[in-house]
């Protein structure tokens, strides 16, 4: 990976951790997009779909995530539609909306190989609660088709350098990496969690 492109993730890792943070009272933080990744304008290939029953996960595709995606995480009150992240948006305007979560573009779609990036503001009714997360908790995502997949968080990780652009890379696994931050500034660390299939 180009120097250059590196350096460029962690400036933008830098902004959108404290855009989305800016104006309002602790404890509020928000989420880091912690690379952009390059878009396409080619056309995207059909995404597989994923039933009710179905344990067995499809290769990555690529492409934005469909609309009708929810997350779940029951003990922590965690409970928000998953739209797509928008770099432009998200990153250089910094207006992340509220009340979703977000689908890192170029990340895995859920049900897919690889590793699927969520992210969303670390507030009350977002991922604030993400904070008290337990290894064995819970993950629920339902699909545009009422299928749920199972989750198990796996991994915890409460002081991730807001430059470390390694957790959102491609894995050869099937993965959540959820993400949130942890304060106000630019260098407060951010908040990761892993979640593998149950």
């Amino acid at each position: 990976m180009p120097r250059s492109f590196v350096a460029l993730a962690g400036a933008l890792l830098l902004a959108v951790g404290v855009a989305l943070i800016a104006g309002e009272a602790l404890p509020r933080a928000g989420p880091v997009a912690p690379l952009a990744l390059p878009t396409a304008s080619a056309a995207v290939p059909a995404l597989p779909t994923v039933s009710p029953v179905s344990t067995t996960p499809v290769p990555a595709a690529a492409g934005p995530i469909p609309d009708g995606y929810r997350i779940r995480l029951p003990r922590l009150g965690i409970d928000l539609p998953i739209a797509e992240g928008d770099v432009e948006r998200d990153v250089v305007v910094q207006q992340t909306p509220e009340n979703f979560a977000f689908h890192f573009p170029g990340t895995a779609i859920p049900g897919t190989f690889g590793n699927t990036y969520i992210y969303a503001h670390a507030r009350r009714g977002m991922f604030l609660s993400l904070w008290n997360a337990r290894v064995g908790d819970e993950v629920t995502i339902t699909t545009p088709s009422g299928g749920e997949l199972k989750f198990v968080i796996t991994e915890l990780h409460p002081r991730v350098p807001p430059a470390d652009t390694s957790w959102i890379q491609p894995t050869d696994d099937e993965r959540l990496t959820l993400q949130t931050s942890t304060g106000p500034n630019r260098e407060d660390p951010r908040f990761v969690v892993i979640a593998a299939p149950a």
